[in-house]
């Protein structure tokens, strides 16, 4: 299970960077929140993965049983979920307002502050 996960990781990040070396600022995002996906699931991964024993601490115990997921990756990965999520709505807003100003979205055109050089 881990190999296929390992796989998919390899999968998004290879996407991502492929989008993030395009011109266009929205392919830039979508490659910024697929890298972010993969780094959630590798970290998730981690922390181990077993569907039939649940991280919980039975009455009376000071830690969960032995050979249970650990609980911290999947607390950090809910965390990083959100704030992806908030770092993906507020980046959109910032290019959609950025379209609107400049009518582009290729970030060679979106060059106010250093105009090009004339021969």
């Amino acid at each position: 299970m881990e190999f296929l996960i390992a796989l998919m990781v390899g999968a998004l990040v290879a996407a991502a960077v492929y989008l993030m070396l395009a011109r266009n600022v929205l392919r830039f995002l979508f490659g910024l929140i697929l890298i972010s996906n993969a780094a959630n699931l590798l970290i998730f991964a981690s922390g181990g993965l077993t569907p039939e024993a649940p991280p919980l601490i039975a009455y009376g115990a000071d830690a969960p049983p032995p050979g249970v997921a650990n609980a911290l990756p999947q607390a950090l990965v809910l965390t990083a979920i959100v704030i992806g999520f908030g770092l993906f709505a507020f980046a959109l807003v910032l290019v959609y307002r950025a379209y609107q100003t400049m009518g582009t979205l290729d970030s060679d055109d979106m060059r106010l502050a250093e105009p090009e050089e004339k021969p």
